[in-house]
């Protein structure tokens, strides 16, 4: 059994929280954030049975600041 660590990205939609895990590709919702990044750790393993990644990828983030109209 491989143990990895990947990345959670989670944003509000309407009143669904979405969850994304980057490095694979996978999104899974909930009614909280805690709910959304569990469902998404199962989703992941889930497809991980099914589709195993070969090679390890950096996941690398930053934030920048915008003004806009």
């Amino acid at each position: 059994m491989t143990k990895s660590f990947f990345s959670a990205v989670v944003h509000l939609e309407d009143d669904i929280y979405v969850a994304e895990c980057p490095e694979v590709g996978t999104v899974s919702q909930g009614l909280t954030i805690e709910e959304a990044i569990d469902n998404l750790k199962e989703a992941t393993e889930l497809y991980l049975e099914e589709f195993p990644i070969s090679t390890k990828s950096r996941t690398y983030f930053s934030s920048f600041e915008l003004e806009y109209a």
